[in-house]
């Protein structure tokens, strides 16, 4: 997978440890592109350090449960994101405005002792998400598309539909799944899918739900 002006294809591509940004439903997928907003002190120093060395941070939510630990800081859920910072600017006021775009997803094997304000991990990476998914072929587009446009519907929202057209398989997944407005244990499902078959099913029936819930007219529409 080529992010920015790196190519990902190894576990040796990636770094064995790197920092980790806990954010309540916050969803990055690989090959997605997530605007931040960073303005704490400890995560423009994360930022800085990233971008003296690969670029690369995760994006992981905490723990759905809420379980803190002795600290007081938040455990963390086991599988995040890894994410490389393709742009930055500086706002003039403290803040820095990055894009990150997902490279893959990986799991926490171990937090290590802090020796800086922000959280590291040493983690182990999806590796199959540097490599075309071949479920892709399989998504069910009529019935993705029909959802995403029922939910539109609903909430009286638009969507730029030629780009939509445009758009492969992998990518319309993954784009939808991070753009839905779902709460933080949805995106933590979307997140840890096998493969883009099963998010996009997944995403179908979290969308079916919530328009069951909000209307019921909608319900039988979609069946």
């Amino acid at each position: 997978m080529r992010v920015g002006n790196a190519l990902y294809r190894l576990a040796k591509d990636l770094p064995s440890a790197i920092p980790v940004f806990p954010l309540a439903g916050a969803l990055l997928l690989p090959g997605g592109r997530m605007p931040l907003n960073v303005f704490e002190p400890r995560y423009l120093q994360m930022i800085d350090q990233a971008m003296a060395g690969s670029r690369l941070i995760g994006m992981i939510q905490p723990s759905l449960d809420g379980a803190l630990r002795d600290d007081g800081e938040p455990e963390l859920c086991s599988v995040g994101c890894a994410g490389r910072i393709i742009s930055l600017a500086e706002t003039g006021d403290g803040r820095y405005l990055i894009s990150l775009q997902g490279v893959c997803r990986f799991r926490i094997v171990q937090e290590l002792a802090a020796k800086a304000p922000f959280r590291q991990c040493k983690i182990m990476p999806f590796l199959a998400d540097l490599e075309e998914d071949p479920a892709g072929a399989e998504v069910d587009r009529p019935a993705l598309l029909k959802a995403f446009r029922a939910y539109l519907q609903a909430n009286d929202l638009e969507a730029d539909w030629e780009s939509v057209s445009r758009a492969e398989n992998g990518m319309l997944v993954n784009a939808l799944s991070m753009m839905a407005p779902y709460g933080p244990a949805e995106k933590q499902a979307l997140l840890e899918a096998p493969d883009l078959k099963t998010r996009a099913e997944t995403l179908i029936a979290i969308t079916e739900m919530t328009l069951a819930r909000e209307d019921d007219e909608f319900g039988p529409s979609l069946q």
